[in-house]
């Protein structure tokens, strides 16, 4: 299935499209009601996919990113961030192995860009870098009978965050299913079905789930905690500013990798003065990543690194910025107040020998 086919199925069910990305199904507001209350499908094509394959794979893969590459087993899935030399944020990878191949899903704007650089850096080294966010297809479910939806279709689904499951069908292995973290009562997960397969799988599903937009799975990531890099951000964080070692996607013992010395020294010296915090922001019109936040006395704190409608009022955000700034209080985006909420997880990391 072409991109352009699979977009044509998925207007058909009244997407409405900004910039090639699913805004909403018709009521983007309905569709937020209903990812906080119920079961929703959301199309994921938004996500970039790359497939990296070759007898030189690992080896390649575990010289650029932040991860350990070696653990990517079939069953669990990671995050891995891929740094400049300076130990800043070019992309930040959802990582796991399938088909004897190694995936990074990453924001789909980023994807030419970190292609070309990838290859960059193969030389001799027998590894094949590819574009595969046509051949496989996105899909993501939330809500809270969301397991027993899919368990309606599939024999085997994952229990645990960021394990994976493969999907068979016909004594051939079609898709996986990831499990990632969701808000309290729900489970989500994403399913990445091969192109042949994935509207069978799209139809059987969307009669129990509200279809919905990017924003609503974007509101999700927030409530979990779970960052993103995007063209308006990159080169601006240290990985462990996006709390890339408390999501477990820093490895600090599998060897060097491109920033590295960075990486390695803001941990072992316990350096790290800013952190990425959940909050709302109280405005009518809508912020965008790598916007400012500033405090009361207009000095430069912070900036977005998510952003999504709240579905009350307002926007929630994910803000990396200065913690004694963050602790001081009294910080606004424009001239909005900025609430700080809690995070689904500390901030208090398990120091690594």
């Amino acid at each position: 299935m072409t991109e352009t086919n699979w977009q044509t199925t998925i207007e058909a069910e009244g997407a409405v499209f900004q910039n090639g990305v699913i805004q909403h199904f018709g009521d983007a507001v309905d569709e937020l009601k209903h990812t906080q209350n119920s079961n929703i499908l959301c199309d994921l094509s938004h996500t970039g996919l790359l497939a990296i394959n070759g007898e030189d794979a690992v080896t390649f893969l575990q010289g650029q990113v932040t991860n350990d590459v070696k653990s990517l087993d079939g069953q669990h899935a990671h995050f891995s961030g891929y740094c400049t030399p300076k130990g800043r944020l070019l992309a930040l990878f959802l990582a796991f192995a399938y088909n004897k191949k190694i995936y990074l899903q990453l924001n789909q704007s980023l994807l030419p860009a970190i292609i070309k650089r990838l290859k960059m850096y193969v030389l001799r080294a027998k590894v094949e870098i590819t574009d595969a966010s046509n051949q496989m297809i996105r899909l993501g479910i939330n809500g809270p009978e969301a397991a027993s939806i899919l368990l309606k279709h599939f024999n085997n689904i994952p229990s645990q965050d960021f394990a994976t499951s493969a999907i068979d069908q016909d004594n051939q292995t079609i898709g996986l299913i990831l499990k990632l973290p969701s808000i309290e009562g729900h489970q989500r997960f994403e399913l990445l079905i091969d192109e042949t397969h994935a509207l069978n799988t799209f139809n059987s599903i969307k009669s129990s789930c509200t279809l919905v937009g990017k924003p609503c799975w974007d509101w999700l990531d927030i409530q979990t905690g779970i960052p993103d890099v995007t063209e308006n951000t990159q080169e601006q964080f240290v990985p462990q500013m996006l709390n890339l070692d408390i999501l477990n996607g820093i490895n600090f013992k599998k060897g060097c990798y491109t920033g590295q010395e960075i990486v390695a020294r803001t941990h072992y010296l316990g350096t790290v003065k800013r952190r990425t915090y959940k909050a709302v922001i109280q405005s009518d019109v809508q912020p965008n990543t790598g916007d400012k936040i500033v405090n009361a006395q207009q000095n430069e704190v912070g900036q977005i690194v998510n952003i999504a409608p709240n579905p009350d009022k307002g926007f929630d955000a994910l803000i990396e910025m200065r913690i004694e700034a963050k602790e001081a209080g009294n910080n606004y985006w424009q001239n909005s107040p900025v609430v700080f909420g809690t995070l689904p997880y500390s901030l208090e990391p398990d120091k690594q020998d």
